[in-house]
């Protein structure tokens, strides 16, 4: 008889400690809540030629930097005429190696034709070149190309400037 309670209590044990395990693994392996990020949309950008169609937020400079958005496309401009569009090659910009020159793209109501592809070194970038003043309305539109580097970041940016369409 005391053999048999013994080990009805060490069963009962072994069944409790596994069981809380159990539920220890589930919750603690269960990927984290993601919290959405709210943007304020200030636009639309599309870009037929690859099935893209995105919402765009205006960005500031926080930190002499821009913050892209995770899923959406960002907006920056400083000097006449030209607009600034940033968003990741994973999400949003994924497509964005299949555009081609002539390709439209269409942005907060005006179509923009494509006039240049360049793919460059990171380090090659001059954002005051980039930013700079146009005698006509135009985009600049900017992805990681290259090889990945850690933190998310990639050796070079694809680069596409377009202009307004006459």
């Amino acid at each position: 008889m005391e053999l048999r309670k013994s080990f009805s209590i060490r069963g009962t044990l072994f069944f409790l400690y596994f069981s809380f395990l159990l539920i220890w693994l589930a919750v603690g392996l269960s990927p984290a809540p993601v919290e959405a990020t709210k943007y304020e949309i200030s636009s639309e950008l599309s870009v037929p030629s690859i099935s893209l169609t995105s919402d765009v937020t205006s960005l500031k400079l926080k930190h002499g930097e821009l913050e892209t958005p995770d899923t959406i496309v960002g907006s920056f401009s400083w000097a006449k005429n030209k607009t600034f569009l940033i968003g990741h090659a994973s999400t949003v910009f994924k497509n964005l190696k299949n555009v081609k020159i002539g390709d439209e793209i269409i942005y907060d109501y005006t179509t923009f034709v494509v006039q240049e592809i360049k793919t460059l070194k990171k380090a090659e970038i001059s954002m005051n070149e980039l930013l700079e003043e146009s005698e006509v309305e135009t985009l600049v539109v900017m992805t990681c190309a290259g090889e990945s580097l850690p933190g998310g970041d990639a050796t070079h940016r694809l680069i596409i400037t377009a202009t307004k369409k006459p």
